[in-house]
Parts: C-alpha cells; sequence; structure tokens
C-alpha cells in the first residue's frame, strides 16, 4: 500500500467535523472519532514504551497492528462487508509474545504498582492507555469489530507484563500494601 500526503493543514476540521474513511463527516465528538482517538493516543504511549525498551521486538508489530486497527475504525459502518485488519492471528501471536515474558517471571503475590523503573512506567501508562481504548472500541457495538477488541484486552496483559519485564522481571515491582498510606505502615 501506498501513502501519499501532500497537505497537512486542511482546515476541514475547523468547525468541529471530521471525515472517516469514506468521506461522510461526523462530529468530532462521535463515537467513532472517539475510538480512533483513544486507539491513536495508545500507539503514542506504545511509541513512549517503545523508546524505553527497544529490545522488544514486539512493540513495532503492535504499533503495526494498532494503525491497521485504525483503518477498520474509519469505516462508518466499522469492518462490516470487508476482511478486518485485526484477524485472529493478531491476537494469538500476541498471545506468545506476552507468555515469552511472562513465563521467566515468578508468580504474583500481591498487586503491582505502576512504576518501578521509567520503562516499567511507560508500560504501565500504555496498559491504562490500552483499557481506555478497549472500552471506546467497546462502546461502538460494532460485531465486525471483535477480534479488536480481544486483541486490546490482550494487549493491556501484554504490557502488564512488559511492565514486570521492565523491572527485572518483576524484582523491582512495587507491590501494593493495603493500608500504605498510614505512617505507622512506612
Amino acid at each position: 500500500m501506498t501513502v501519499r500526503i501532500d497537505r497537512v493543514v486542511t482546515r476541514g476540521g475547523d468547525g468541529g467535523q471530521t471525515s472517516l474513511g469514506d468521506g461522510t463527516r461526523v462530529s468530532k465528538h462521535d463515537a467513532r472519532i472517539e475510538a480512533i482517538g483513544a486507539v491513536d493516543e495508545l500507539n503514542a504511549a506504545i511509541g513512549f514504551a517503545r523508546v524505553a525498551l527497544p529490545e522488544i521486538s514486539a512493540l513495532p508489530g503492535v504499533q503495526d497492528a494498532l494503525f491497521d486497527l485504525g483503518a477498520d475504525l474509519c469505516q462508518p459502518h466499522g469492518a462490516s462487508g470487508r476482511c478486518p485488519s485485526l484477524p485472529p492471528e493478531a491476537t494469538l501471536w500476541l498471545d506468545d509474545e506476552t507468555e515469552a515474558l511472562r513465563v521467566r517471571q515468578k508468580a504474583l503475590t500481591s498487586f503491582v504498582l505502576p512504576g518501578g523503573s521509567e520503562a516499567a512506567a511507560r508500560a504501565h501508562l500504555a496498559r491504562t492507555v490500552a483499557r481506555r481504548a478497549e472500552r471506546r472500541v467497546v462502546a461502538l457495538q460494532d460485531p465486525a469489530l471483535a477480534e479488536a477488541v480481544r486483541f486490546l484486552n490482550r494487549l493491556s496483559d501484554f504490557l502488564f507484563v512488559l511492565s514486570r519485564h521492565a523491572n527485572r522481571d518483576g524484582e523491582d515491582d512495587l507491590l501494593w500494601r493495603p493500608g500504605g498510606w498510614r505512617p505507622e505502615t512506612r
């Protein structure tokens, strides 16, 4: 696929509307535009994590998959009538990538707080953005996007496991201490 963009500034959105993939004009607060924006934000958060974790070969593929998902989302009726860009194989690939990282980690005995290392904090931030993107895509109630929902759900799992990888496979995880805000528990 060849992409050519001659102009970035079009002024077409100055009135609060934007175009879908077929040229249909919709409000920028339309649920589909919210979903597209959430997936775009997720892709940026993945890019932020990717800078800190260049050794993770799955991250470029994740970013490509999210752009593919954006192609599905920009259709006014979802991926209906065409082959969705995220087939089940994409989710299976992500499951394999998750397990490859997880297998080196000890079982959890507590909930993990975001942080530990900068790379882990970036992965946790991307994980929370993935959950928001998932909610926005689910809100569309488009059966053609069912695999996209599965992919986004599994992506948040991958990002959690990635955060533990960035914390020396969980050794530097920040663990939740119930009531840890109390002075006597510090």
